[in-house]
């Protein structure tokens, strides 16, 4: 198994995303020798119509104009990634869609559904509402990066695992196969004394599993000491300079609205680095 088909989503609404993304998911691909597709949406502001019958300023006007900036936005951030996937000899294509501002989310979902990985650039401006969407609705693996430039480019050479036996994280390991195989060194953690887990089914056990795979761990176990777990990952890929982190998505989605789980909820909304999330 491998990640031969990725897909890079990108904003055109209320703020473009930044080139930097385009460079990196550009990165990524390489690192696996794959096909990169790049989506954005032209989105369409739409306005109730009671605001427009008694509004006293030019309500359509401001909304083509809007339009016209996703649109400009989209084209742009299109022609940016063909360049930078040009130069580096990947294989892409470019997609730019059309719809109203409420259905990105589900455009990109049904995206996300046919393709191995999909990348998701969060930015720091609003809130997480796409990524959100992906992670839970696409059925497939989604690596998520922070919108703002990182001092390092991507690279695989430390990848950490988030480790608490639950179906979310060994659904994420099973996901993720493909990024530890190539990872340099691989890290399994385990927070401790934040909640109870399941001593027989061990960190040790998951080694031996992921060792008949030729992918050698190291295991930390990591007390929590009364900080939240999302404080507790950060900290920890910072100490010891992860390239990227692994972690099962806790969460669901009740029509429009996330009742996302601790974890996620803090590393989804400000990743502060490459995270992939599987649900």
């Amino acid at each position: 198994m491998s990640f031969k088909d990725i897909l890079l989503t990108l904003t055109s609404y209320p703020d473009p995303t930044p080139a930097s993304v385009a460079d990196e998911a550009v990165a990524i691909a390489a690192t696996f020798g794959a096909h990169l597709a790049a989506v954005a949406c032209e989105v369409h502001v739409e306005v109730p119509g009671h605001f427009l019958s008694g509004a006293m300023v030019n309500i359509p006007g401001m909304i083509a104009g809007e339009t016209e900036k996703s649109r400009n936005n989209a084209k742009a951030m299109l022609a940016a990634f063909d360049v930078a996937a040009n130069k580096a000899g990947i294989l892409r294509e470019t997609q730019l869609e059309k719809c109203p501002t409420f259905a990105v989310p589900d455009l990109l979902v049904e995206h996300a559904r046919l393709h191995d990985l999909t990348v998701v650039p969060v930015p720091e401006s609003y809130d997480q509402w796409y990524a959100e969407a992906i992670i839970f609705g696409s059925g497939r693996p989604t690596l998520v990066l922070p919108e703002k430039p990182r001092a390092r480019s991507f690279e695989l050479g430390t990848v950490a695992v988030a480790w608490d036996f639950s179906r979310a994280a060994a659904r994420a390991i099973s996901d993720a196969m493909p990024l530890l195989e190539k990872a340099r060194n691989v890290r399994v953690v385990t927070v401790i004394n934040e909640k109870n887990l399941v001593d027989k089914h061990s960190a040790e056990a998951l080694a031996k599993n992921l060792a008949r795979h030729g992918i050698d761990v190291v295991l930390d176990k990591v007390d929590a000491a009364g900080r939240r777990i999302g404080e507790v990952l950060e900290a920890y890929t910072a100490s010891h300079q992860v390239d990227v982190l692994v972690m099962g998505a806790y969460g669901h989605a009740r029509w429009r609205e996330f009742i996302l789980g601790g974890a996620t909820q803090s590393l989804l909304s400000r990743p502060p680095l490459p995270i992939l999330f599987s649900h």
